[in-house]
């Protein structure tokens, strides 16, 4: 399919944006293995359809995107077969360690904000990762999920205010109380 050396320039260009993608992914899914599952389908998929990618396109928002339909593809297919239940104890201690350090209190912190995301509707979760997490615009998450700017402008405000009232105690998740640190 490629030449030696544009395989290799096509590995090296899309690498980058591995940490990004599983980071990604392990917020929609909670799963570590389940996580690596689908980054490594979008991968394979990118890499099969290089072909129809816009050169003058943006590569991560192309890789995101692929990803993101892989999820919802997942779940469709999830919702046909019955649900997956994620493996108990993944909390998501290798990114909690290497985002908020060893300091307990930052640990706590971040596992509070893991579970107000996780007891967020999917629609604003997926909203507050690309915008406030991997820094995508608005207008970049709007085509990369195919809804229009002010569909992602709202999921984002309502997403950030139930964040904020999760994280502080104001309102009920699903799960146990979060637990506020001072």
């Amino acid at each position: 399919m490629f030449g030696r050396g544009r395989a290799a320039d096509t590995a090296d260009t899309i690498e980058r944006h591995i940490p990004a993608l599983r980071r990604f992914a392990w917020a929609l899914l909670r799963d570590g293995t389940a996580a690596d599952d689908l980054v490594q389908d979008c991968l394979e998929r990118a890499l099969s359809r290089w072909h129809l990618r816009r050169a003058e396109g943006d590569l991560r928002a192309w890789l995101f995107t692929i990803l993101h339909n892989l999820f919802l593809n997942g779940r469709r297919g999830a919702g046909r077969r019955g649900e997956v239940v994620p493996v108990e104890g993944d909390t998501g201690e290798a990114f909690a360690d290497e985002a908020a350090g060893t300091a307990a209190e930052s640990l706590l912190v971040w596992r509070d904000a893991l579970a107000g995301l996780a007891a967020l509707p999917e629609e604003q979760r997926v909203v507050l990762l690309l915008v406030g997490v991997e820094d995508f615009s608005y207008e970049e998450t709007a085509r990369l999920l195919g809804v229009p700017l002010g569909t992602v402008m709202s999921r984002l405000s309502r997403g950030r205010a139930r964040l904020h009232r999760l994280i502080e105690g104001e309102d009920a998740p699903a799960r146990p109380a979060l637990r506020r640190v001072k």
